[in-house]
């Protein structure tokens, strides 16, 4: 599949690039390199998103490139979809008219492109752009060395998942070399928070809760606790991974009120059990580590569920909370 992305790439001239609601690192990194790619090529390439990126990723080289929009009208030659499972997650209405390039390293996507390369065994789809920056030539500068290492930071959990591999850091080398700055970046994404986020983090924390076992953890929040701490969607970027520090625990859900009712879950694993499966039985998908999916209906219904899902899975035979 990379050999037809480099042929579509160097036989046409004008793409768009998009990736999934609530961008995160991977997506933002991701596509970011790729329009950077492009553009060393000598093609025309607009970013476009249904929702902003989040303030720490807004000093990526690029960033304010990115445009805003509620659907696409323009008709370009290809359209990148970067790592999305179905072609509505951008949630950009005229993205269907376009020849689709789906472009994803989870197991879970659906092969709705005209063209999708997937590939598994990539720890982000920013080395996936790497590899194609690689393959069509293009010296890696900072610009995109610093939006990959950026994909491959948050991707692996800064370098924690069992994602990363030797050829992880291989790559992270070379990207250095090549002009990232890890503290720089680093200093973006984890030590320049609002106050907000670190509010919310302590209204999330106070509903910690571990199963009898001590091998899963939850946490939840209420769309009052967001009114409360004067929060954003942004703010909730990277709360699920605080669970996951106690010692004893392998599984993490955090239940996220959005709308009265309606909730999105986040699902981590240390590697003992496949989130991305439990995710899948709610419509939603992911990594083995890290997935997600939605639910509606009362917070207690959605704890039940879910995490009776997650012990079955672990082998867990009962649970009740501390």
């Amino acid at each position: 599949m990379l050999s037809q992305v480099v042929e579509l790439i160097e036989s046409k001239r004008r793409f768009m690039i998009t990736s999934h609601v609530r961008p995160d690192g991977d997506s933002t990194g991701s596509s970011l390199a790729l329009y950077w790619t492009l553009r060393a090529l000598g093609k025309e390439a607009d970013v476009i998103m249904r929702d902003p990126i989040p303030v720490h990723y807004r000093e990526l080289p690029g960033a304010h490139e990115i445009l805003v929009k509620p659907e696409i009208t323009e008709a370009y030659d290809a359209a990148f979809v970067i790592e999305c499972s179905d072609i509505d997650r951008p949630a950009l209405p005229g993205l269907e008219k376009q020849f689709v390039v789906n472009i994803d390293h989870h197991t879970t996507t659906a092969s709705f492109g005209n063209i999708n390369w997937i590939d598994a065994t990539a720890a982000a789809v920013g080395e996936m752009i790497y590899n194609l920056c690689k393959a069509l030539g293009v010296t890696v500068n900072q610009q995109i060395a610093e939006c990959v290492y950026t994909a491959l930071l948050t991707d692996t959990g800064s370098f924690h998942y069992s994602n990363t591999t030797e050829r992880t850091f291989k790559i992270a080398s070379e990207l250095v070399r090549r002009g990232a700055r890890p503290a720089h970046i680093a200093r973006a994404l984890y030590e320049s928070q609002p106050y907000s986020k670190v509010k919310l983090l302590g209204r999330v924390l106070s509903t910690l809760q571990c199963d009898e076992s001590g091998r899963l953890a939850w946490v939840s929040m209420t769309r009052d606790m967001m009114i409360e701490a004067e929060a954003t969607e942004d703010d909730l970027d990277g709360i699920v991974s605080h669970p996951m520090s106690i010692d004893s625990v392998e599984a993490v859900a955090f239940f996220k009120e959005m709308q009265p009712g309606h909730f999105r879950v986040s699902l981590r694993s240390k590697g003992t059990v496949d989130v991305s499966k439990i995710a899948e039985r709610f419509g939603g998908g992911g990594h083995k580590c890290a997935s997600g999916c939605a639910f509606v209906g009362k917070l207690e219904a959605a704890e039940d569920r879910i995490l009776s899902s997650l012990q079955t899975a672990m082998g867990i035979v009962s649970a009740a909370a501390d």
